[in-house]
């Protein structure tokens, strides 16, 4: 637990929310390859029932994937964000717990994706916990923004503002997916791919 400091409106270091933060990202990314490991591959008796069950477990591999590189973008935002970051107030804590809330929900909903993708809450709980946990990376940083002077000293205002309209484009492109996911489930991930002229177009030509 963070120990309070003594003045009600004094903020906090972020090693520890780091550390914390850091640790709940990889346990999420590991869980998720337990879909691989408990999947039956069934009675194989030669390499060709090898391969052909390998293959029937196609979509499995392909929302691993998918899963585990949003995990890794969304690390990455994290990282990137508390480079900026020099303290942290309750606020942010909480934040930052409702998007690991959400970051731990993936495996559990990775795997739902993929055993009852047939049904509409099969393909909607993993983009919406995806949307909900950039969501909340979101509001982080524009808290952040708006205490710049105390939590992101090395910024500029207009730096901290173009940071943070870069930042909508993984929200707007976040809640696309989930609009599309009910029509083509996880094929509407690769929304994503726009991610880097998103964040661009968001910005600005001058930020």
């Amino acid at each position: 637990m963070i120990r309070r400091r003594r003045h009600a409106a004094a903020t906090q270091s972020t090693t520890r929310l780091e550390a914390f933060t850091d640790g709940v990202f990889a346990i999420a990314a590991t869980l998720l390859v337990l879909d691989l490991t408990t999947y039956g591959l069934g009675p194989i008796s030669s390499d060709a029932d090898m391969w052909a069950a390998l293959a029937g477990m196609g979509e499995l591999f392909l929302n691993f994937v998918l899963s585990f590189l949003l995990l890794c973008l969304l690390w990455m935002t994290h990282v990137q964000q508390f480079e900026h970051v020099a303290r942290i107030d309750a606020t942010v804590v909480w934040l930052n717990n409702g998007r690991l809330l959400f970051i731990v929900l993936v495996p559990f909903a990775t795997s739902l994706t993929t055993e009852y993708s047939e049904w509409l809450a099969g393909r909607l709980l993993m983009p919406v916990a995806f949307f909900l946990a950039i969501l909340c990376s979101y509001l982080q940083w524009m808290w952040a923004v708006r205490h710049r002077e105390t939590m992101l000293p090395d910024l500029t205002d207009r730096d901290a503002s173009a940071y943070g309209r870069g930042a909508l484009s993984a929200l707007v492109i976040s809640a696309g997916v989930v609009l599309l996911a009910p029509f083509i489930g996880s094929l509407a991930f690769a929304l994503f791919l726009l991610d880097p002229v998103g964040t661009t177009l968001f910005r600005g030509k001058g930020d």
